[in-house]
């Protein structure tokens, strides 16, 4: 009966120390300046891309303030590599350019407007 008690006592140990570690990363909200960012097209590929992204629990593009808010959990990933992220996907984040070959890759009015893109200007 002592062996029992005390298996029963060690398991239930683990099992806490199991759920301790587990609940070692936590929660942080981040702003990510994303200058490069022109139209809706450019935020639905950047959360869109975030979807799959491990330890992303949420991305939000605000175009007009063009500004990315990251919510993530600090066990799984670090700011860095959401930058690094949003940069494959084409466009700078903060200190962190916009990777080439996916830059190219984008539509049209998803470039910066000296690269001949931007929002489609009205005729008047």
């Amino acid at each position: 009966m002592r062996i029992i008690k005390m298996m029963l006592v060690l398991m239930l140990a683990c099992a806490g120390s199991a759920m301790a570690q587990a609940k070692k990363g936590t929660l942080v909200t981040a702003k990510i300046k994303v200058p490069t960012v022109q139209c809706n097209m450019c935020k639905d590929a950047i959360q869109r891309y975030f979807l799959k992204e491990e330890g992303v629990k949420s991305m939000v593009v605000d175009v007009k303030k063009k500004e990315a808010t990251v919510k993530y959990f600090t066990d799984r990933t670090n700011i860095e590599n959401i930058k690094t992220s949003i940069a494959n996907v084409g466009y700078d984040a903060d200190d962190v350019t916009a990777n080439v070959d996916s830059y190219n890759d984008l539509p049209k009015c998803c470039k910066k407007p000296e690269d001949g893109g931007g929002p489609v200007q009205k005729k008047h």
